[in-house]
């Protein structure tokens, strides 16, 4: 679900997990910056607020209590509008730059076969998942990669 820039609503979570053992909390870490979150501050991530953004933060909290951290979940919203449009502006500008990697990979590439089209479709589709805002450049991959499919197999992409 894309959320407008200018929704005041996100889903926070504040927690700390211990740094001992090291391997939960990189786990921790992981999944995190797979979900695409906003870093608030120490131990404090965002996401916009929507049933799904809340469910994986929740998740995320389950994990980080089952390796002795502490973990609270909120759902906020800023006093001010600027303080959402900047979170949503860093979510885009991150994701933004994530389009662009894939972009020159993708024109980069002189001959892909069917396994490399298909590793861009599956990063693709990770970064669209954690694309909240519709960032810029999403269009242009998605063209890019349907055109070197069509090019360089002889298919139309799906």
């Amino acid at each position: 679900m894309v959320t407008q820039p200018d929704d005041p609503s996100w889903v926070l979570l504040n927690y700390r997990v211990p740094r001992e053992p090291s391997t939960p909390r990189i786990a921790i870490w992981r999944k995190l910056k797979e979900l695409g979150v906003a870093q608030v501050g120490d131990g404090l991530v965002a996401l916009p607020h929507d049933a799904r953004t809340k469910e994986h933060l929740e998740w995320i909290a389950e994990r980080v209590v089952e390796a002795e951290g502490e973990a609270i979940v909120w759902i906020a919203k800023p006093s001010g509008r600027r303080t959402s449009q900047r979170l949503a502006s860093e979510l885009r500008e991150a994701r933004a730059e994530e389009y662009r990697r894939l972009l020159e990979e993708v024109e980069a590439a002189t001959d892909a076969g069917p396994r490399t089209i298909k590793r861009w479709r599956r990063e693709f589709r990770k970064i669209d998942r954690r694309d909240y805002f519709r960032s810029p450049g999403r269009s242009a991959v998605n063209r890019a990669i349907n055109a070197k499919a069509t090019d360089d197999e002889g298919v139309t992409a799906s």
